[in-house]
């Protein structure tokens, strides 16, 4: 006759987890007032159904409960199995009774701890967790105990001992290829974690064609090596049998963006989410879309995300919070980021928009904190940088802000990027324009379609009156690589030398890009009534740029989207910090 031990235990053989709640529950709870307590392997399968199924239901809290109850029986079982094993004779110890031989099939001590470990982690108790696995004993580690401890000593920068857990999974899985990028994210050279998988792989009789490249791959994208990267990546997908393949898409996508080519980064991370819904990488093309006021297909990328119910990873808030804060809704997209920085706080996206954020609401030195910060755990990346000298910028604080620009170039190197930067700043002072241009002539000579430096060094021919300079200089650009702002800008120029019926047509493909151009617009009116020269007010200011990564024009009446049910922009605090604000 089969006992309600035997029920649950059937349940949860179907996965009716929900159904092994509330059976279990009540089961454990008849046990605990029973005079006769049941056999002991009865009452550890209930249990570890009863732990499972509280797992696999989201019940994270009461779930580790009763793993923890868990591991209190097993221990009071070796004790009195300890005690007495002394008075056992050969035959007996030779012949192990049914009731030992029914504990073998339950959970052992490491996968206890195991799951004591992924129920920590989903209360974000990596501290706990991280202990909980350090707890077993070295010789008993499972390859994915070192996984998930090479994890967590990576989240917490602990990079020596996470180099030595991932080493421990290639060692018994070679294929392990995350656990391969970790190490290549870590320093190791691409070579020697190369020969680490190939060695494990011998043992085992195995090749694979394509590991070898893509782990040059990922070597040149961790080692900031970006150019060799993207051509690495590419070989990947268009040469070999890994073609349209997400994992080698994305990290293609990745090494477009930290070059700079968002352009190239949105259209092949947009093919990545065309074949399979994105979670690395999410984070990246939102941003890349916010920046390009591509706001339908923002919309479109995040509409899936704001049906979902169970969102897990930092990528997806972050991708609802560029929504919100390209919409002009800074408070709520405040309240995203801070939630995607809860479940990672070394997750330098979510750093870099809470930064962002911050200037939005003018509140430079908190940004300051944010974007050094994010320095710190990714110094190679250039975004902390800029971030640093817009806030500076901001505070009148030059020094500061050119100090920082220096140090971007010496760090990432002399790029268009960086060398951009670094006029952007000397721009401030009339003493240093002539270093600031002869820099972003060098930035055109490295990247011809790098628009902003086009930007600040038509800003300087304007400014030194060498405005036929200036004219040539973004005709030519306009030819190459046409924007919204290439074509005011030129606008403006033509209205200055008076060739106001080919500014006219300027403006009106401006406004054909982006109807929301308001300098277009202006410039069109002032040449429509006849108001002769422009006032020297309209132009921009020397330094500033279109799409920079701290402005994004909303495009919308703010006021009227942004009001209901809201904490003050004011105060963004309140959104960073307290997480009961609702969700609208």
């Amino acid at each position: 006759m089969a006992s309600v031990y035997d029920h649950v235990k059937l349940l949860y053989d179907q996965q009716l987890y929900s159904n092994v709640v509330a059976l279990g529950g009540l089961v454990l709870t008849v046990n605990d007032h029973a005079s006769d307590s049941p056999l002991l392997p009865s009452r550890l399968q209930t249990y570890t159904c009863y732990a499972e199924s509280l797992f696999q239901s989201g019940q994270f809290k009461k779930a580790e409960k009763v793993y923890k109850k868990l591991q209190q029986i097993k221990k009071s079982v070796l004790k009195s199995k300890s005690g007495s094993t002394s008075g056992q004779n050969n035959k007996a110890q030779s012949q192990p009774s049914p009731q030992s031989e029914a504990q073998r099939e339950f959970m052992s001590d490491v996968d206890i701890k195991y799951q004591l470990h992924l129920c920590l982690v989903q209360q974000r108790q990596h501290h706990t967790a991280m202990n909980t696995l350090k707890a077993i004993p070295a010789n008993q580690r499972t390859p994915k105990v070192h996984m998930a401890l090479g994890k967590l000593f990576h989240e917490s920068g602990n990079c020596r001992a996470a180099i030595g857990a991932y080493k421990e999974v290639l060692r018994e899985c070679p294929l392990a290829l995350e656990a391969a990028e970790g190490l290549l994210q870590l320093g190791m050279k691409g070579i020697e974690v190369n020969a680490l998988m190939l060695d494990g792989m011998s043992s085992l009789n195995c090749q694979v064609d394509w590991l070898n490249n893509w782990v040059k791959a990922h070597a040149h994208l961790h080692s900031q090596e970006y150019t060799q990267a993207i051509q690495a990546f590419r070989q990947l997908d268009e040469r070999t049998a890994l073609s349209d393949n997400v994992n080698i898409l994305v990290p293609l996508g990745e090494s477009y963006y930290y070059y700079g080519d968002n352009a190239n980064a949105a259209l092949v991370l947009q093919r990545a989410h065309a074949m399979e819904p994105l979670q690395r990488g999410l984070d990246i093309l939102s941003c890349i879309l916010a920046k390009e006021r591509q706001m339908r297909e923002l919309q479109r990328l995040v509409a899936p995300l704001q049906m979902a119910t169970d969102i897990n990873g930092p990528e997806p808030w972050i991708a609802l919070a560029y929504s919100l804060f390209a919409a002009g809704k800074h408070t709520k997209a405040a309240y995203f980021a801070q939630k995607a920085y809860l479940i990672a706080p070394r997750h330098i996206e979510a750093l870099l928009l809470k930064g962002q954020i911050l200037i939005e609401l003018k509140k430079h030195p908190e940004a300051v904190t944010h974007f050094r910060e994010a320095q710190q755990i990714c110094c190679h990346r250039y975004e902390p940088h800029k971030g640093l000298v817009d806030c500076y910028i901001a505070m009148h604080r030059f020094r500061e802000a050119l100090t920082i620009a220096c140090s971007a170039v010496k760090q990432l190197g002399q790029t268009p990027r960086s060398l951009t930067l670094y006029a952007s700043v000397l721009m401030k002072d009339p003493v240093s324009v002539t270093k600031a241009k002869t820099l972003l002539e060098k930035a055109l000579q490295m990247d011809q379609f790098f628009l902003p430096a086009v930007y600040l060094l038509a800003e300087l021919y304007e400014q030194e009156m060498t405005l036929e300079l200036a004219i040539a200089l973004l005709e030519k650009q306009v030819e190459l690589r046409p924007t919204c702002k290439l074509h005011q800008m030129l606008g403006d120029l033509l209205a200055r030398v008076h060739e106001e019926e080919k500014a006219l047509d300027h403006y009106a493909v401006a406004l054909n890009l982006d109807p929301n151009n308001r300098r277009a617009l202006e410039g069109m009116h002032r040449i429509d009534s006849s108001a002769g020269k422009l006032d020297s007010s309209y132009y921009l200011p020397v330094g500033e740029e279109e799409n920079t990564d701290t402005t994004y024009d909303a495009g919308v009446d703010v006021a009227d989207s942004d009001n209901e049910n809201e904490v003050d922009e004011s105060d963004p605090e309140a959104a960073f910090s307290d997480l009961d604000i609702g969700m609208h």
